[in-house]
């Protein structure tokens, strides 16, 4: 069955990085685009960013576009992100989503994130 693992999140200062890393099985990975959202305290769930297979294309939303990098290695089945100059309101859970066209939504159990001083 599909299995989406993130790892990565954590805390961190106003201004820092992150790398968060979402492990893949259950599926051909490279067949796929990939995607990460994030949901904080009260709010809906967010698209953050999406990559294709093939071909890598990436699309980001505006708010964090210019601070953050999607990435995939298809050969580890793993997909990337990247932050920089993190700032508290991107405090959030984050978590992948394999983009199956399918009836059900696979999606990763999530990793918080907490950017404090």
């Amino acid at each position: 069955q599909v299995q989406l693992v993130e790892s990565g999140g954590g805390l961190v200062e106003p201004g820092g990085s992150l790398r968060l890393s979402c492990a893949a099985s259950g599926f051909t990975f490279s067949r796929f685009a990939m995607s990460w959202y994030r949901q904080a305290p009260g709010k809906e769930r967010e698209l953050v960013a999406t990559i294709t297979s093939p071909g890598g294309n990436t699309n980001y939303a505006d708010s964090m576009k210019g601070r953050v990098t999607i990435s995939r290695d298809n050969a580890k089945s793993t997909v990337y992100l990247q932050m920089n100059s993190l700032k508290p309101e991107d405090t959030a859970v984050y978590t992948c989503k394999a983009e199956i066209p399918s009836p059900y939504d696979y999606w990763g159990q999530g990793t918080q994130v907490t950017v404090s001083s």
